[in-house]
């Protein structure tokens, strides 16, 4: 490979960064439009028989996307083994849906900002999405798999994009205000 098709592909790594990063800010936009003008209380509100609020959301979403970031940084010992989680484990889990006593809005956000600008600076300084670990043990990953770190951003893509959903839902049930339309 000579130094102009070094430099071709270093540029299109970034470019393929600056990509996932654009459109994981756009689904981290509509998620955080959803909070507009609310107070705690609202943010902590139910809408729906679901379990879910604008808060607790926000506070979910903050956390799956903090625990990938470091397993991009640091494979499956940045995660727990999902096949051993105690019962306090999973009510830590279910608290991560609710804003608790003490919590607000702008704690939550501001939280959700911090993941996000270290999510961004790691991914604008990865030269290359295809480093990948194996996956953590979880009954719900196939045995001695392993994603990218690309493939690990299109899950945050993702799970961002369906929780602005749910949050979208929950914000008109509130008040009648939508992300869109």
């Amino acid at each position: 490979m000579n130094a102009s098709s070094e430099t071709a592909t270093a540029s299109t790594g970034r470019d393929e960064n600056a990509e996932f990063l654009q459109a994981l800010g756009e689904h981290r936009n509509f998620l955080r439009f959803t909070t507009r003008d609310l107070t705690d209380e609202q943010a902590g509100q139910r809408t729906t028989v679901s379990e879910l609020c604008l808060g607790g959301l926000i506070k979910h979403v903050t956390s799956v996307e903090r625990g990938w970031v470091g397993f991009i940084e640091k494979g499956p010992s940045a995660m727990p083994d999902f096949t051993e989680l105690t019962e306090a484990d999973y009510q830590k889990w279910a608290d991560g849906f609710r804003m608790l006593p003490g919590e607000t809005l702008a704690g939550v956000l501001d939280a959700y900002a911090e993941v996000a600008a270290r999510t961004d600076a790691l991914v604008a300084s990865l030269p290359d999405l295809g480093v990948s670990h194996p996956l953590p043990k979880a009954p719900w990953f196939q045995a001695d798999a392993s994603w990218s770190a690309r493939r690990v951003l299109m899950h945050i893509i993702a799970e961002t994009a369906q929780h602005a959903g749910h949050a979208d839902i929950i914000r008109e049930a509130l008040d009648g205000q939508k992300t869109m339309g």
